[in-house]
């Protein structure tokens, strides 16, 4: 999903610069650099993964009060609804007085078993094509100053 959102934000007019971080090489350096953000992450036992948390944990207050106003949406591949880590991001989010221009787009695989739940995803086309569009109104926005 993060991917196909970053193909979409690559191949959108305006020449926006676009950079896929993992959350767990990710730190303050990166989010003052850059002037939006597309958080990605899958739904972990209802919320947010681990690593994200742990991305935010070590870049809030370094940044916190230096962001304002930055777009960002976020992208979260659940089994069950998401709506839990799309409610945390959004709180981060607001600490940080960033600006959401999306809302968060969810791609449920219904995995609920543990086989179901262990198995590598396979996100379909309409999903993936969802993520880069999304990708794609992202940087459009960035680079027409919209946002």
């Amino acid at each position: 999903m993060a991917g196909a959102a970053r193909a979409g934000a690559c191949a959108a007019e305006g020449g926006t610069a676009v950079r896929l971080v993992h959350a767990q090489h990710a730190g303050p350096r990166d989010v003052m650099a850059a002037d939006g953000y597309l958080f990605a992450t899958p739904e972990c036992l209802a919320a947010m993964s681990g690593l994200l948390k742990d991305f935010f944990d070590r870049s809030y207050y370094d940044v916190i009060g230096q962001v304002n106003g930055r777009p960002y949406a976020s992208l979260i591949c659940a089994g069950t609804d998401g709506s839990n880590a799309a409610r945390q991001i959004a709180r981060i989010a607001t600490g940080w007085r960033l600006r959401p221009v999306a809302e968060p787009l969810i791609v449920c695989t219904r995995a609920q078993s543990t086989e179901e739940i262990m198995r590598t995803k396979h996100i379909g086309a309409d999903d993936l094509t969802r993520c880069r569009e999304l990708g794609a109104a992202l940087a459009t926005g960035l680079a027409m100053g919209v946002f």
